[in-house]
C-alpha cells in the first residue's frame, strides 16, 4: 500500500515521524515536457562575486519555466532592487502553481542519486523536517542542528522572501552519521521497482541527477526502522562516548543552515496566531531537504576560502599579526603559488600550529600561527576578520569554494586570499557533539558545481 494512495499513516509509524522529526512531503514537481535543465539552477549561496556565472544561467533560461524566477541569488541581494525581486518570485510561484507547470506526486521521499565531474555518485533522500526539531543557537541539544555558527542578522530579509511565499524548494543537505549504510543506500538495489521521476543533465557543468518516488510502507517503514536505531539514546551515548546529558544529534545541517534558518524563523512567527490543530499540521511547521550519509563514498569536505576585498594587504596582514600577537602570530612573502602548497605541507605536520596561505596583487604568502587559541584554523582566521570588519565597513569578505577562484579574485587590486585546509568528515559530528557549532563557513559539501540544485517543490501555504 502506497501512503499517497492509502491517506493515513498506521499509530506505529505515526509515531515515528513524530518521534524522528521527519515527515512524508507532498511533492512537487515540473509536468511532463518541461525542460528541466533549465529548470534546475544551483543553490542560492554559491557564485556570489562572480555574477557572470548567473548572468549566464539568465541567458539558459530565457523564459521557460525555472527555479532561476523561484529563488534570489545572493549575487543580487545588494543590487537596491530586492523588494521587486521578490514580488516576482511570489508571483512566479503562483504562476506556476496556476497554470499546473508544477503536478504533485503525492506524499513521499524522493531517493536521489548525483552524479558530479568529481564523483560518479552522491545519494540522498529528499523529506521534510520538523522545525521543532530544530535549534540553531549554540548549544542546542535538539535533534536537528546548525553545525555552524548562524549570523542572526543575515536571516530577516531571507525570512521576508519566505513570509509571502505559496511554495519552498531546498538546497539544504543535511547529514546522517550512518556507517553501517543502512538508511539511504538500500534504496540503490531497489530503484527497478521504484518510479523514477527525473533523469536529465544539470546546467552549468552541475553532472546528471535522476530521481526516484518511495511511497510504499515496507520501504518507508524500513527507512524510519534504520533512523530510529541511530537516534537510540543508548546506542547514541556508546557510539560518541558521551553522557546522558548530551541530547541526541540524528541530523547535522551541512549545507544551507541560513535557509533552514529562516524557515525557523518564519515559522515561529507564524505560529503564534495558529490553533492547536493548526500547530500540528500547518505545512509550514515542516522544511524540504536532501539528507546525505556523511559515509557516502560520493560526499567530500573541501574547505571554504575567504577573499577580503577593497583593503590595504599590508595593513590587514599586519593588523591580524597586531590582533593575534599573543598567539605568535607571522607572515611571510613567498614567490608562488607551489611554495604555499609545499610549505603548508611541511607546517600543518605540527599539530599544534595553524597555518594558511594568502595571495595579492603583489604575490604569495604563508601565515603561522605557533600557540593558537581555536581548534581550526578558519576560527583563527575569522575571529580576526570580524574584528577587522568592525573597524572598516569598507572592506567586505566572501566565502570562496575553490583555490582557482581564490586565485583569480585574490590577485585583483585592493583584494586578498586566504587559502583554509579541509577538515576530516568523519569528525564533523562529534566535534559538533562535544563542542558545539563550528566557526561559520568552515566547510564545504563538495565544490560549487556539486551544490545541490532547486528541484522538487512543496506547498507551505494551507
Amino acid at each position: 500500500m502506497k501512503y499517497c494512495e492509502a491517506g493515513v499513516i498506521m499509530n506505529k509509524e505515526k509515531s515515528s515521524f513524530e518521534k524522528l522529526g521527519v515527515n512524508l512531503p507532498a511533492i512537487l514537481l515540473p509536468r511532463k515536457g518541461t525542460d528541466m535543465p533549465k529548470w534546475s539552477v544551483v543553490a542560492c549561496d554559491q557564485y556570489t562575486s562572480e555574477p557572470e556565472y548567473w548572468n549566464e544561467v539568465e541567458r539558459n533560461v530565457g523564459d521557460s519555466p525555472s527555479t532561476l524566477k523561484l529563488t534570489f541569488p545572493e549575487v543580487y541581494l545588494e543590487n537596491g532592487k530586492s523588494e521587486e525581486r521578490i514580488e516576482q518570485i511570489n508571483s512566479s510561484m503562483e504562476k506556476y502553481l496556476k497554470e499546473n507547470i508544477l503536478e504533485t506526486h503525492g506524499s513521499c521521499f524522493i531517493y536521489v542519486d548525483r552524479k558530479t565531474s568529481h564523483t560518479p555518485s552522491r545519494k540522498g533522500l529528499v523529506m521534510a523536517v520538523d522545525l521543532e526539531k530544530y535549534d540553531y543557537a549554540p548549544g542546542s541539544q535538539t535533534l536537528i542542528r546548525a553545525t555552524e555558527g548562524t549570523v542572526v542578522e543575515r536571516l530577516p530579509p531571507r525570512i521576508k522572501i519566505r513570509e509571502n511565499a505559496s511554495l519552498e524548494l531546498p538546497h539544504v543537505m543535511l547529514l546522517i552519521d550512518d556507517p553501517e549504510k543502512s538508511v539511504i543506500e538500500p534504496l540503490a538495489a531497489k530503484t527497478d521497482s521504484l518510479e523514477k521521476v527525473y533523469d536529465f543533465d544539470l546546467m552549468m557543468k552541475g553532472g546528471h541527477i535522476r530521481g526516484y518516488k518511495v511511497d510504499d510502507e515496507e520501504t518507508v517503514g524500513n527507512i524510519l526502522s534504520a533512523l530510529e536505531k541511530l537516534a537510540a539514546p543508548e546506542r547514541f551515548s556508546n557510539k560518541y562516548s558521551v553522557g546522558k546529558d548530551k541530547g541526541v544529534l540524528l541530523f547535522a545541517v551541512g549545507d544551507g543552515n541560513h535557509s533552514l534558518a529562516s524557515a525557523k524563523g518564519h515559522w515561529e512567527i507564524i505560529k503564534c496566531e495558529l490553533s492547536a490543530e493548526e500547530l500540528e499540521n500547518h505545512p509550514a511547521r515542516y522544511a524540504l531537504v536532501e539528507v546525505v550519509n556523511v559515509h557516502d563514498a560520493g560526499l567530500t569536505f573541501e574547505p571554504i576560502h575567504r577573499v577580503v576585498f577593497n583593503v590595504n594587504a599590508d595593513d590587514l596582514l599586519s593588523s591580524m599579526a597586531e590582533f593575534l600577537k599573543n598567539e605568535n602570530c607571522s607572515y611571510r612573502k613567498i614567490n608562488s603559488m607551489e611554495s604555499i602548497v609545499y610549505e603548508l605541507q611541511a607546517l600543518r605536520a605540527n599539530k599544534g600550529t595553524h597555518a594558511m596561505g594568502f595571495c595579492t596583487k603583489e604575490g604569495f604568502g604563508i601565515i603561522e600561527i605557533l600557540n593558537p587559541s581555536h581548534n581550526l584554523e578558519v576560527g583563527t582566521l575569522q575571529c580576526f576578520l570580524d574584528d577587522y570588519l568592525k573597524n572598516h565597513p569598507e572592506v567586505k569578505v566572501d566565502y570562496i569554494h575553490g583555490e582557482d577562484v581564490v586565485l583569480k579574485l585574490g590577485t585583483q587590486k585592493d583584494n586578498i586570499g586566504f587559502f583554509l585546509p579541509k577538515m576530516s568528515k568523519h569528525d564533523l559530528f562529534k566535534t559538533v557533539i562535544l563542542d558545539g557549532v563550528l566557526p561559520r563557513k568552515t566547510f564545504s559539501m563538495g565544490e560549487a558545481d556539486e551544490k545541490r540544485y532547486y528541484l522538487e517543490c512543496r506547498k507551505i501555504v494551507k
